[in-house]
């Protein structure tokens, strides 16, 4: 799975539970509210005046992350 502009704010939150670090870290506190559930990202980015591109790659980096993470070996006991 990969994040898009397209797909809703709400499914980026149900998708990764640390996507809210990345909206929030943009300003973007509307992940609190029923707009979220019908609003892209892209429509999230716009009304903040901020670039949806960029928190699509700070997004897919979190996936990018943990599957580095998984593939080393890190956080296994």
């Amino acid at each position: 799975m990969l994040f898009t502009k397209e797909m809703t704010i709400f499914e980026a939150l149900r998708a990764h539970p640390r996507s809210r670090e990345i909206f929030l870290k943009h300003g973007m506190t509307c992940i609190n509210c029923m707009g979220a559930q019908m609003e892209s990202i892209a429509e999230g980015a716009h009304v903040h005046e901020l670039d949806a591109d960029l928190i699509v790659r700070e997004l897919n980096a979190l996936l990018r992350s943990e599957k580095g993470d998984a593939q080393s070996g890190e956080g296994v006991d």
